[in-house]
């Protein structure tokens, strides 16, 4: 090769790097890698009765309580949860209840439900399922400042969703957020068995705390109603928060009350759902929980071309109640790419509105969502088209560090990273907000 043609490569050579270097920072344009390969998920589940307990998560079941969930392929196994602070000892029982479920030829395994507690926070437990093994463990949650929320939507099963968890794994957090779209089996019920394991090493240590996605209707007119797999596997405290539907509900975890809420059932003035959040906002107590968050599945802040506008008919409903209460920051799924805004309230920057963060990117299988409408609105910070996860940490009752980890570099790698304040620390919800009591105070 000549000489002018070894430093004209070169020269190209070096623009490649430093323009990849480049596109880092502006995140939409960022060169990833070429797609993983999805996972060879057998159809028939590899579990027989002789496995016993699996499929194993834990979630908040109100305060210093735990319900954990698991699931047996015979209803001999009993619901009992056997604990304690030792590994091999468990000085406490509880039992629990079970249910199941058929869709079309499927049927359910036992699915089993128990709550534990009280709890120590901060705590590990060692526990034991149905009386046999193996042990199981996890960490009860800080009841104080600080902690640390996992927050993952979109999982699915695929190559980049085992790579996403192992990053999680990573992440020393207490509670991971998941704002819809578990399994995506879609119809396919023993996909959510396949789920269920796949994600049992970190759900079974940690509480996941998730809300519903699209992907987990499964309605067929006439046939089936919907949510039935999502509803009898993951059953979140709706209750103990006054709730009537598991598709919507909320906790109080060390400062921080979460709401979750859902896209997919009524949300609109008339609605149970708004009813119940404008009684949960009302209750909200700002000197016990500072910090107050919503995760939901539809963005309603989305400058993606897909599922552009898909949120805006809940957003022009429930909106102004989440302005009027002071939500710090809302959580959402669905896009499958990552985009954080500026705080913002009626499409319009506002340092009293919430910041809203939709991070649908998890693994699943339909692949990213990589195109963007320009020019980027006024309220956009930063997007990007790649799979990967957030962390947030409450540092104190003003002061939260949000980052989001794409997967192509080492989970100590921050790819978006902002200090937020809270609104009790900027002095926003000190204002008196007629919106919010008018709203309030309505029949």
């Amino acid at each position: 090769m000549e000489l002018g043609s070894v430093i004209l490569f070169l020269f190209l050579f070096s623009s490649a790097i430093n323009a990849t270097k480049r596109d880092v920072s502006f995140g939409e344009d960022y060169v990833r890698p070429r797609a993983r390969k999805a996972l060879a998920i057998p159809w028939q589940s590899k579990k027989d009765t002789s496995n016993g307990p699996h499929q194993v998560h834990i979630s908040l079941a109100g305060e210093n309580q735990m319900r954990v969930t698991w699931i047996t392929d015979s209803s001999s196994y009993p619901s009992t949860v056997q604990y304690g602070t030792t590994p091999g000892t468990y000085p406490y029982t509880s039992t629990g209840d079970t249910t199941s479920y058929s869709y079309l030829l499927y049927t359910s395994g036992t699915i089993h439900h128990a709550t534990i507690g009280p709890l120590v926070p901060n705590t590990t437990y060692y526990y034991r399922l149905s009386n046999q093994g193996p042990e199981f463990k996890f960490k009860s949650p800080q009841n104080e400042f600080p902690i640390t929320f996992a927050v993952v939507g979109d999982l699915g099963q695929t190559d980049w969703t085992t790579s996403t968890l192992a990053h999680i794994k990573k992440c020393d957090y207490d509670v991971l957020l998941l704002p819809g779209d578990l399994s995506y089996a879609d119809y396919q019920q023993r996909l959510w068995d396949t789920f269920g394991d796949l994600v049992q090493p970190l759900a079974s240590e940690r509480p996941w705390m998730v809300t519903e996605g699209n992907h987990e209707k499964e309605r067929i007119w006439v046939l089936e109603s919907g949510f039935q797999a999502y509803n009898s596997r993951w059953k979140m405290p709706y209750e103990e928060s006054g709730s009537s539907s598991n598709l919507y509900y909320s906790f109080d975890v060390a400062g921080v009350h979460v709401v979750m809420l859902g896209s997919y059932t009524d949300y609109d003035e008339g609605s149970d759902q708004y009813a119940w959040l404008k009684s949960d906002l009302a209750r909200v107590d700002r000197d016990k929980t500072p910090w107050l968050i919503v995760v939901l599945h539809a963005p309603w802040y989305n400058s993606n071309w897909a599922h552009h506008g898909e949120g805006d008919a809940m957003m022009a409903s429930m909106e102004p109640l989440l302005y009027g209460a002071g939500v710090d920051l809302v959580l959402a799924g669905h896009v499958h790419a990552y985009e954080r805004s500026k705080r913002v309230y009626k499409a319009k920057v506002d340092s009293c509105g919430p910041m809203h963060i939709t991070i649908g990117d998890g693994g699943n299988r339909e692949g990213l969502a990589r195109r963007y409408h320009n020019p980027k609105p006024s309220w956009s910070v930063f997007r990007e088209a790649s799979f990967g996860h957030g962390e947030l940490q409450i540092v104190n009752s003003t002061h939260a560090f949000w980052s989001w980890h794409r997967n192509d570099d080492d989970e100590l790698v921050t790819s978006d990273d902002v200090w937020i304040t809270s609104l009790v620390g900027s002095g926003c919800i000190m204002k008196p907000s007629h919106e919010l009591r008018k709203i309030l105070m309505s029949p």
